[in-house]
């Protein structure tokens, strides 16, 4: 699951630099970036799927995502609720700012890549949050299976 953390990482920080970039009216120069952040998202998306539906299975799903996020650290549990409350604000500005307007040829102005990027820092916070909490649920029971195994190295 680390190398999927390590790229939700980098996917938020490119994300808000996009976004940051975006706010600022500043072109991103080529696409590759956009479709790179595009496709990521579900690159670290899926195995954090994988985790949450193979650790719990009940239809409490509320439950299920604070139970999931709970070896989280506070802060990146604040950090999730702001990005995800951002991205409802900054979609709305979206949509508010886009609606009417002729569709863009070419690369995306910095309109477009600001509402997407709002999306993308929850998605890959989320997936990061989530593999974050996955390995450390499995570090804490693989200690603590450690703990109460019998040592093999001693003479009945």
């Amino acid at each position: 699951m680390y190398p999927f953390m390590f790229m939700a990482a980098a996917g938020f920080v490119l994300s808000l630099a996009a976004h940051v970039t975006a706010l600022a009216g500043i072109n991103l120069p080529g696409g590759g970036l956009v479709w790179l952040l595009h496709a990521r998202v579900f690159v670290v998306w899926f195995p954090a799927i994988v985790f949450g539906n193979r650790k719990f299975k009940t239809l409490d799903r509320k439950a299920d995502w604070l139970k999931t996020l709970q070896p989280c650290p506070a802060w990146m549990r604040r950090i999730l609720k702001l990005a995800f409350a951002y991205a409802i604000v900054n979609f709305i500005l979206f949509l508010g700012t886009t609606i009417g307007q002729p569709k863009p040829t070419g690369a995306a102005p910095p309109s477009v890549i600001r509402g997407f990027s709002g999306h993308w820092m929850v998605f890959y916070w989320a997936a990061f949050v989530t593999l974050y909490a996955g390995i450390k649920t499995r570090r804490l029971e693989q200690s603590s299976t450690a703990v109460n195994e019998p040592r093999r190295d001693r003479w009945p």
